[in-house]
């Protein structure tokens, strides 16, 4: 196996530039609901379930989607 070297030079680096699009990890409480709903369609599309959700909520956002609640 190849060692790593000592010194690397970054004079000529660029900024990653999708460094805005990253993704920010959180902690959030889903009902069991939609956890199976999700990972039903993970299964179904081969897609990891937490993807899924960011695209449904990404979605919502470029959609400019609102909530309907009804107490």
């Amino acid at each position: 196996m190849d060692e790593m070297r000592n010194e690397y030079d970054f004079s000529n680096a660029k900024k990653n530039p999708y460094a805005k699009k990253l993704k920010k990890q959180i902690t959030i409480n889903l009902d069991d609901r939609v956890i199976a709903y999700f990972k039903n369609e993970a299964e179904e599309t081969g897609i990891p379930y937490q993807s899924l959700i960011n695209l449904y909520l990404l979605d919502c956002v470029n959609e400019n989607r609102k909530l309907k609640i009804s107490w």
